[in-house]
């Protein structure tokens, strides 16, 4: 019997030791099996987060962007233009110094020659008693008065030569001091406008990566679009805007007549060519239907933007999509936009007459080329800008 227990013991023993082993084992296996699950849901969760992040990313406004881009090139720009006036200025005020140290380099020649013919004189003649000679055998009272009178004169007028040659040997090193600090401030210049002009190319590359982007990328066009859409939308609330705030008001306009008077007849807002036409167009890459407000004309960068008729400013500053933007209102129901500037000369309330500058041109909206975004509306619908501007 005892043996007999002992035997159940120790098959009870065994048995607990193989449950105990496989508990760990199976703990263990457990464990990494957590583990690399866990490890597979971080990796899902990084994923979807990246997702997630590109997802967020195209929400972001197209022409947020393009606004952004723009309005850095229009502050370097700006930046550029004026380091660049500044160093036109310090050319020609070293030019001017440079005039200023001849004249007086050649006076100081002048009195140095004299000088010199003085010295040799006097070396020559220093023990000639020639002049007190001449004065002692006069009697005439008359006379030696004369020769004192013309001694004076001559030391008098060779202290002035003296003093004229001190203050010329002044004045010049001044001048030579004055032209060293130009010619440093020249080169501090020319080494901003380097850097100005590195960051206004680098901006630019941005802007054109950003538009090809766009131009590969469907959902981002397609996104372009609609905002261009929503923001001629809003200019369309702009002018009704202007519609009813002059509908009390009687328009008197310069000329005497109407802008449709003057239809086909307009001189064009800038010198220049059209790139971008009125109208419906069709994207063939995308298939995309895009219909455009105005026209687009190319046109030199030192050109400016004028108003193809009198009328009245009732927008002029920044516009999403349309870069710096000038709205005239011409009575009648009829408006003129012109966008794209680099700079407006008008405020809101100014009349302004035909031909009258109004801005420069820029590279501010959509379009990666210096000129002018230009619309005709009546009553907020835009029209064929071709038909009102004369032929050429």
């Amino acid at each position: 019997m005892r043996n007999s227990g002992e035997n159940i013991l120790t098959k009870l023993f065994v048995v607990l030791l193989f449950i105990v082993f496989f508990l760990f084992v199976y703990s263990s296996c457990f464990a990494e099996a957590t583990h690399e699950e866990y490890k597979k849901i971080q990796k899902e969760i990084e994923t979807h987060k990246k997702k997630l992040e590109k997802v967020k990313k195209k929400e972001h406004s197209v022409l947020s962007d393009i606004e952004r881009l723009n309005k850095r090139l229009h502050d370097v720009e700006i930046e550029l233009n004026k380091t660049k006036e500044k160093i036109k200025s310090t050319e020609g005020k070293i030019r001017k110094v440079e005039d200023e140290i001849n004249i007086y380099k050649n006076n100081v020649a002048k009195h140095r020659e004299w000088l010199k013919r003085k010295l040799q004189a006097m070396f020559k003649y220093r023990y000639s008693p020639d002049i007190i000679r001449l004065i002692m055998h006069t009697d005439e009272t008359s006379e030696i008065s004369k020769y004192f009178r013309y001694l004076e004169y001559i030391s008098l007028y060779e202290h002035k030569l003296l003093t004229n040659y001190n203050e010329s040997l002044k004045i010049l090193d001044r001048k030579e001091k004055q032209l060293k600090s130009l010619k440093e401030d020249l080169v501090k210049e020319k080494e901003k406008a380097d850097v100005e002009e590195k960051e206004l190319a680098e901006n630019k590359r941005n802007k054109e990566m950003l538009l090809a982007s766009i131009k590969k990328e469907e959902f981002t066009y397609k996104k372009m679009i609609k905002e261009l859409k929503e923001a001629s939308d809003r200019l369309l609330e702009i002018i009704k805007e202007s519609e009813r705030s002059k509908k009390e008001e009687k328009f008197i306009l310069p000329e005497g007549k109407d802008i449709l008077t003057y239809k086909g007849k307009l001189p064009w807002p800038v010198d220049g060519k059209v790139i971008l036409p009125y109208g419906t167009q069709k994207d063939p890459q995308f298939n995309v239907t895009l219909f455009r407000s105005g026209t687009y004309i190319q046109a030199n960068p030192d050109s400016y933007a004028k108003a193809v008729f009198s009328g009245e400013v009732v927008f002029a500053e920044w516009f999403k999509g349309y870069g710096q933007l000038v709205i005239l209102n011409h009575g009648g129901g009829y408006h003129t936009l012109y966008g794209s500037l680099s700079e407006i000369f008008a405020k809101v309330g100014d009349h302004v007459k035909s031909q009258q500058v109004i801005g420069k041109v820029g590279n501010s909206g959509i379009v990666n080329s210096y000129g002018v975004y230009f619309e005709v509306r009546y009553k907020g619908k835009p029209l064929d800008p071709m038909q009102w501007l004369v032929k050429r």
